[in-house]
């Protein structure tokens, strides 16, 4: 049975609860119609929802639609309050519903809503609602839409040659198409919906079931069709607790099956887990039904998982968003006389997992708990759930706006961390992003010059921790951070050393770079007496707001535009009092911008970053065998990498130098290779040879004489580390961003054309060891051997052991950049071949395969031409 994902959206007030209780009416999931005013509705189950008559929870309900169809409709908080807890429901769902009032068009929260649709590719379908109330216009609604929300809205109740025409326009091959047929195909609209070139809209009243089959034949007939593969994946978009306090995981499978008691695998790095699956549960409302197993498509909920998080993938599916709203208040949660703060932390840490935008934290200097929050409404509900789940009666200290820093300019950081016997040199590049974008991280240093391992470990510091600017002490956003270069000892450093020099090295550009600070902002939309416009509009100049030309409907006027939070947070009350009650003002987060009294906020906070011992711009050095501090401004030119070389391209070679380095043999490599072999030797013993080295063998008179045994006379082996020397070669690497398994065939194929020239053994290795089950392969490519690790065991590890086996009779090379693999290759007898040798190797190759063809080419055309002579002469 297919199986049809579906959020639905609203602002608060536009009937969201209704339509979906309209739905579940006319699919025959429910008999009877619940009503939000009458504290009934089938999916506000939660005792606080039905007392506020408002979604503050999402949740699912299942319901068939027509003969082969399964919907899991998704229903999602409306109040901006609950935005969070909305926008990680959309990373599920095939398509979503927008419900917009009729009476009252495109809210502040409904520009929200459509720009997070877009954010995420979601094709839409809209139910504009509230069409029985008197002065709805179809036509002005269909014209407002398109003008404040951009899309091609396309009325699916009107005629259908009014439809078809109007859904051609959307796409020139389809009017291409409808010029010629004169009629626009059904997979042609569907398509269109999926690219969100065309949104469907139904226009209807939920309360009376108005429109609501055609909406559900609309659904029914247009959305998307589901594609998904035989691997196991999944994604978790909401953690929650049931009425016995049962963690439960919420996820979509999309991809193969999911069964009870299957094994998953979670987190990175050093913090990777495997749990089993206890149960699976299909809920529908309050109510759930087990199943053994279910397939791609499901959404479920998942107990036996005690460490996911949301936002979490498992087996085949990767990538995701990061959340682009996010609390814009910050308050100090003040406990009961008595209660111990840290174990009340233990308990709040459920609610910091179901909601992470929360940023429960501890503030250790001051003794306090603080936490962040979308507003009043948020307040006053969490209040309630802690006194409830964890009988604790707590209050909230005043609010207070959370800010934010940026950069002005592309800035380098240096960070170094030299205490005796540790040792980490970092180099980031700080570069300002848009709006918006948050903080992304990149490296472009290559593995020959700093190892793989390390990389991770310098990237998984950047984004394990909230790393604050030098104004006001407020958390970073809108950078992009690259990796430019570092250094590890390959005796001292330590992973703790990169944490701390890669921390300085953020502080350490901060510091150097000019900041900027940035405040939240909210778009408003102000509904008035005409009477009280100019009061308004003068109140939005001194919020230094912004707005757009008021619209005047008979006695009431309609102002919206932007302006800060911490300007307008409490407007609303001056609005209920100069309007007596008739004005209304509802607000969503826009997002930052920069921030319009910068220098008052910073000097009211008094922040000192030189003072921030916890967040410290200077570097450790090493002098005379003890840790020296140099401050931050002085560090560029004590650090051993110098970023002024670092910053400039890399100088081009000429022609003759290029074929000179192209001649040049392996053995060019050989005193890195000494070196190699000398820290090898210090560190784990003398390394044995076998066959390439002379034997000491006693002679009849006693004494020893050196003989040198023939060398192996059978093939070389060129062991080849797949996946390392795609992310090595700027080619591989750029094309495995697009497609993995062409960059698998193009180094498949230079592999092949080289070892037809060297007449050389050639396996080539890949990792595999993360597919379950995977019992491992063996193909014979053309010429070459292409292994698939088996489940756990990695690259590395069948290197490793095909080196110590065949180094005994053959000479073995391997071509990887790890630097703990070099070493074990030493150990085992072979020669190790950098990522960069190998290129050169090979380009080399090319160059005399392209000699010997030109060589061939050139004999060919000299016999032709004296056979084409010895016609001639006969």
């Amino acid at each position: 049975m297919r199986k049809l994902v579906v959020s639905i959206l609203a602002h608060v007030d536009a009937g969201k609860t209704t339509l979906s209780e309209a739905m579940l009416y006319l699919s025959g999931r429910i008999r009877k119609l619940g009503r939000v005013d009458h504290r009934d509705a089938f999916l506000d189950t939660d005792t606080l929802e039905r007392e506020r008559g408002i979604t503050i929870f999402s949740k699912q309900a299942v319901f068939p639609l027509g003969e082969n169809c399964e919907v899991t409709l998704l229903d999602t908080p409306g109040h901006v309050d609950f935005s969070a807890e909305m926008e990680r429901a959309l990373s599920v769902p095939d398509c979503a519903v927008l419900v917009i009032s009729g009476t009252d068009g495109v809210q502040a929260h409904t520009l929200t809503l459509w720009r997070l649709l877009k954010r995420y590719g979601i094709p839409t379908f809209l139910f504009i609602n509230k069409m029985d109330a008197p002065g709805t216009d179809r036509g002005a609604l269909l014209s407002s839409m398109t003008a404040r929300l951009g899309g091609s809205f396309v009325d699916f109740g009107a005629a259908q040659d009014q439809l078809f025409e109007e859904a051609a326009m959307c796409d020139e091959a389809v009017m291409e198409s409808y010029l010629e047929s004169g009629e626009v195909s059904d997979d042609d609209l569907r398509t269109l919906i999926a690219q969100r070139k065309l949104f469907p809209c139904c226009f209807g009243s939920a309360l009376h079931l108005d429109g609501v089959e055609q909406l559900l034949s609309v659904l029914e007939q247009y959305a998307p069709r589901g594609q998904y593969g035989d691997e196991f994946g999944a994604r978790v978009y909401k953690i929650a607790r049931d009425h016995q306090g049962k963690r439960l995981t919420y996820l979509k499978v999309t991809g193969g099956t999911l069964r009870v008691k299957q094994v998953i695998s979670g987190g990175s790095g050093e913090d990777t887990w495997e749990e089993k699956v206890d149960q699976i549960r299909i809920y529908s409302g309050t109510k759930f039904e087990t199943a053994e197993e279910v397939c791609a498509g499901t959404v479920c909920a998942v107990t036996g998982l005690s460490r996911t998080v949301c936002g979490e993938t498992f087996g085949c599916e990767t990538g995701g968003h990061a959340p682009s709203l996010e609390p814009v208040l910050g308050y100090q949660l003040l406990l009961p006389d008595g209660t111990d703060p840290h174990t009340a932390l233990e308990k709040l840490g459920q609610l910091q997992e179901e909601d992470p935008l929360l940023h429960i934290d501890w503030n250790p200097r001051l003794q306090e708990i603080h936490i962040r929050l979308m507003g009043q409404v948020q307040l006053e509900i969490l209040k309630r759930v802690i006194a409830q789940r964890f009988g604790m009666a707590v209050e909230f200290g005043t609010g207070s706006i959370v800010y934010k820093e940026t950069i002005a300019a592309s800035v380098q950081g240096v960070g170094h961390y030299e205490p005796l016997r540790h040792y980490a040199e970092v180099h980031l590049l700080l570069e300002p992003l848009p709006r918006g974008s948050g903080l992304q991280v990149a490296t472009r240093v290559s593995e020959d010059d700093l190892d793989r391992n390390w990389q991770r470990l310098i990237m998984t510091h950047l984004m394990e921790k909230v790393h604050v600017g030098v104004l006001t002490g407020s958390p970073i956003t809108d950078l992009r951070i690259t990796i430019i270069a570092g250094r590890a000892h390959l005796k001292h450093t330590e992973g703790g050393d990169f944490r701390q020099a890669t921390y300085r090295a953020i502080r350490q550009g901060l510091m150097s770079a000019k900041s900027i600070l940035l405040e939240p902002w909210y778009d408003f939309r102000l509904e008035i007496p005409a009477e009280n416009l100019g009061r308004a509009i003068n109140d939005i100049q001194q919020m230094n707001g912004r707005f757009e030309a008021p619209e005047i409907m008979g006695d009431t006027a309609l102002l919206t535009g932007s302006a800060p939070v911490s300007a307008m947070s409490d407007y609303w009350q001056t609005v209920t009092a100069y309007s007596r009650g008739q004005g209304h003002l509802t607000c969503s987060v826009r997002g930052y911008e920069v921030c319009h009294n910068a220098e008052e906020v910073i000097a009211a906070l008094g922040y000192d970053a030189e003072r921030d011992t916890e967040n410290s711009a200077d570097s450790v050095f090493c002098e005379h065998g003890a840790g020296v501090v140099v401050k931050w401004d002085a560090v560029p030119a004590a650090a051993h990498l110098s970023p002024d070389v670092l910053s400039k391209p890399a100088p081009q070679e000429s022609p003759a130098a290029a074929q000179v380095r192209r001649s040049v043999p392996y053995a060019s490599s050989r005193e890195e290779e000494k070196e190699l072999l000398a820290i090898f030797e210090r560190t784990y013993g003398e390394v044995k040879q076998r066959a390439f080295q002379p034997v000491k063998k006693p002679s009849s008179d006693g004494t020893v004489r050196r003989t040198v045994p023939p060398r192996a006379t059978g093939p070389e082996y060129l062991l080849v580390d797949g996946y390392n020397i795609i992310h090595a070669w700027d080619e591989l690497k750029e094309m495995a961003q697009v497609n993995l398994e062409a960059a698998r065939r193009m180094l498949m194929d230079i592999l092949c054309n080289y070892q037809g020239f060297k007449k050389c053994i050639v396996i080539l290795v890949f990792d595999a060891y993360k597919v379950k089950g995977n019992p491992g392969s063996v193909e014979h490519w053309n010429n070459i051997h292409v292994v698939y690790t088996k489940e756990a065991e990695t690259a590395d590890t069948y290197i490793e052991r095909a080196t110590y086996d065949l180094a005994r009779e053959h000479r073995v090379r391997v071509a990887t950049s790890d630097n703990l693999e070099q070493l074990i290759i030493l150990g085992h007898g072979a020669v190790r071949v950098s990522a960069k040798e190998l290129r050169r190797e090979i380009e080399e190759t090319e160059g005399q395969i392209s000699e010997v063809i030109a060589r061939n080419n050139r004999g060919d055309r000299e016999r032709n031409q004296l056979r084409n002579r010895a016609t001639i002469k006969e």
